[in-house]
């Protein structure tokens, strides 16, 4: 309730069906993370089933690859937030 009453005072009524697609969209962005993390750990596995004693380098390569995926859905979401609360 006490959100409600935050968002009404700062945003136009007009636009709050905007504020709302804006912050789905940057959503989003951990779909598309989750995807490419999914294919990076296949093809991992897929190499490391090839190349048994690469199994070291291709797991640092691959944490490497998704701490940078996981750090872009975490900013999709943050942005997200502060469109909600109307920072942006």
């Amino acid at each position: 309730m006490l959100m409600q009453n935050v968002l009404l005072l700062a945003v136009d009524p007009s636009s709050v069906g905007m504020l709302a697609l804006a912050a789905a969209i940057a959503v989003f962005t951990g779909v598309g993370a989750g995807i490419g993390m999914g294919i990076a750990t296949g093809k991992a596995v897929e190499a490391i089933s090839r190349q048994p004693e690469a199994t070291n380098k291709i797991r640092t390569v691959l944490l490497l690859g998704l701490a940078f995926a996981e750090t872009t859905a975490i900013y999709g979401l943050f942005i997200s937030i502060l469109i909600i609360i109307n920072i942006l």
